[in-house]
């Protein structure tokens, strides 16, 4: 068997709630974020991961530790597995951004690899510093590898480990807060497959800055 990444999105937020574009803002999970995440951690440990990786936001940390008590691993913390930098979205919600920002914030929605909030990160390099982070800690003695990350990082990091073009990387589905996608090798082709895609539970709403939505999401 080849090995394993499962990519974990952090619990939820009230900027989640609020559609809030959070990026390298660092905001704390709320009593949901904390609930989704033990009830997560507990799966996640019959994966048998050996490495748990983390971005060192806070909401994400906080999720990495519920795994962390469980499997008594330490959590390695890289700042390359951050959120995207929105520039001057973070903070606002989708409505003021397309108010304020419409056709920049639209055309970024739709995968354009522009700055983010016109000052922010483009997803290129999202994608690189994040994906860099993830090679540095997979050496050979790793078989399943726990990275916690931000819905918007995870989807560079699905985009550019499988190798698909930019603009189909919008065609990837979010990651519902606590929720995860895992990536494997040593299959029938070379390089990586995406073998389970927002798992962990029932569907969820997706929260946050890559829902797209103007307001808030319903179910």
């Amino acid at each position: 068997m080849g090995q394993r990444i499962i990519l974990w999105r952090h619990g939820q937020t009230d900027w989640n709630l609020q559609n809030r574009f959070q990026g390298h803002s660092d905001i704390l999970l709320n009593e949901e974020g904390l609930a989704q995440a033990r009830r997560a951690a507990p799966l996640l440990r019959n994966l048998q991961p050996n490495r748990i990786l983390s971005s060192d936001l806070t909401r994400a940390v906080q999720t990495a530790q519920t795994l962390a008590d469980l499997i008594e691993l330490d959590i390695s913390i890289d700042s390359r597995l951050r959120e995207t930098n929105g520039g001057k979205w973070e903070g606002r919600t989708g409505a003021e951004n397309r108010e304020s920002d419409f056709h920049r914030f639209v055309s970024w929605l739709d995968g354009d690899d522009q700055p983010a909030g016109e000052i922010g990160e483009r997803r290129s390099e999202v994608a690189d510093r994040a994906v860099k982070a993830i090679l540095d800690g997979l050496d050979n003695s790793i078989q399943t590898l726990i990275v916690v990350t931000h819905g918007g990082a995870a989807r560079c990091i699905l985009g550019k480990m499988l190798d698909l073009p930019m603009h189909q990387w919008s065609a990837l589905g979010g990651l519902s807060n606590a929720s995860w996608s895992i990536l494997e090798n040593g299959h029938h082709r070379d390089g990586w497959i995406l073998v389970e895609h927002n798992a962990g539970s029932l569907p969820e709403p997706i929260y946050g800055e890559e829902s797209g939505e103007i307001g808030r999401a319903h179910v």
